[in-house]
């Protein structure tokens, strides 16, 4: 009788809800080697995943290239649809190892762009082929089983707040400027939120990290020397004075008045508003770098009252709700040039004649 053909590989077994699965190690080239089922053409009644958005690929596999020395991956989750044999080690019952058939068909369930991305990571550095990845094997019962593993891996999937992943993004260096900025700023670090995307009603900051770190991004873009620190003592210096001509700013930090109170009346304490000073202030530095400190001033020109709808309105609120999308900010930021005695750049212009001819129809 002919034996049937295996693939052999050592595993640690584990039992969840009653059903077996096990957990090895493959190397990144093994991922390559082994065949995945290819479900794309099916219906997705049929499916068992999504289809692969190959969109997504190359920045992975960039960030794998990018980062050969601390990348990181979690394990894929993959389901085998055939019969299997798992064999213990002398004197164990969870270490053993795992017989598959050759003609087995393996699913991914989780992580189908990550083994994607590494296959294509591996025609540029083929010397990460025998680093490894833990892969976790369920056997597969069927399309509904496979399909129901699907949706409960993703259930509960939430991706952390832009803030929090920028706070703990240390490869960005526009992130590590924000951050730095607002750690070493007296006024800045009690009034930006280092963890959330969007401030709740009662919060005491006024500012998200990730509203900082865009208009921080802005302020040195074309500026910056490179030198973290330098980088970073001109972009708090900048913040520091610019603070200066906002006193709620220091209130808020102070616990004179409450955050809430101030995002609610006024356009300065949203993020729209201190990415605008921050395109403003790139252009001020830029053609007024001696005495761009006391130009600054003119921002107390400014009717910064949500109230003032002849001046917000169609520029930073749509129908009296804040806007970020670029149209809106390039609007605001305008506005904030021109008081600064600034000229529009030819972008900024344009957007400015379109709004100027919506508002004649």
């Amino acid at each position: 009788m002919d034996i049937q053909p295996t693939l052999t590989f050592p595993v640690i077994r584990g039992l969840q809800a009653k059903r077996e699965y096990f957990v090895a190690m493959w190397s990144l080239r093994m991922l390559r080697q082994i065949s995945i089922f290819d479900e794309d053409e099916l219906p997705p009644e049929l499916r068992a995943q999504r289809t692969l958005n190959k969109a997504r690929i190359p920045e992975i596999a960039d960030y794998i290239r990018e980062n050969p020395n601390d990348y990181v991956f979690s394990a894929l989750t993959v389901s085998i649809d055939s019969e299997v044999s798992f064999e213990p080690l002398a004197g164990q019952d969870k270490l053993g190892l795992l017989r598959v058939p050759m003609d087995a068909r393996f699913i991914i369930n989780d992580g189908q762009h990550r083994r994607a991305a590494i296959i294509e990571a591996l025609e540029q550095r083929p010397e990460l082929g025998h680093e490894t990845i833990a892969v976790v094997f369920f056997l597969d019962i069927g399309l509904e089983r496979c399909q129901q593993m699907f949706a409960d891996l993703n259930r509960y999937a939430i991706r952390p707040s832009r803030s929090l992943g920028l706070l703990y993004d240390h490869r960005n260096d526009k992130a590590r400027l924000a951050k730095l900025v607002v750690m070493k700023s007296d006024i800045f670090r009690d009034i930006v939120d280092m963890e959330k995307s969007s401030l709740a009603p009662r919060s005491r900051r006024l500012f998200t990290l990730s509203a900082f770190y865009n208009a921080c991004a802005d302020l040195v873009n074309g500026l910056a020397s490179g030198n973290i620190v330098e980088d970073a003592n001109l972009a708090r210096t900048f913040w520091e004075e610019v603070a200066k001509h906002f006193p709620m700013w220091a209130q808020v930090r102070e616990g004179r008045i409450p955050a809430s109170d101030v995002r609610e009346g006024y356009i300065h304490s949203h993020g729209i508003a201190l990415q605008a000073i921050g395109k403003a202030g790139n252009t001020l530095l830029t053609k007024h770098p001696d005495d761009w400190k006391s130009r600054l001033s003119a921002l107390q020109d400014i009717d910064w009252s949500r109230h003032n709808a002849k001046l917000w309105e169609g520029r930073t609120l749509i129908g009296g709700k804040v806007s970020k999308v670029t149209t809106n900010i390039t609007l605001t930021t305008n506005i904030i040039k021109k008081s600064l005695g600034l000229s529009l750049d030819d972008e900024e212009q344009r957007v400015e004649n379109a709004f100027s001819l919506r508002g004649e129809v």
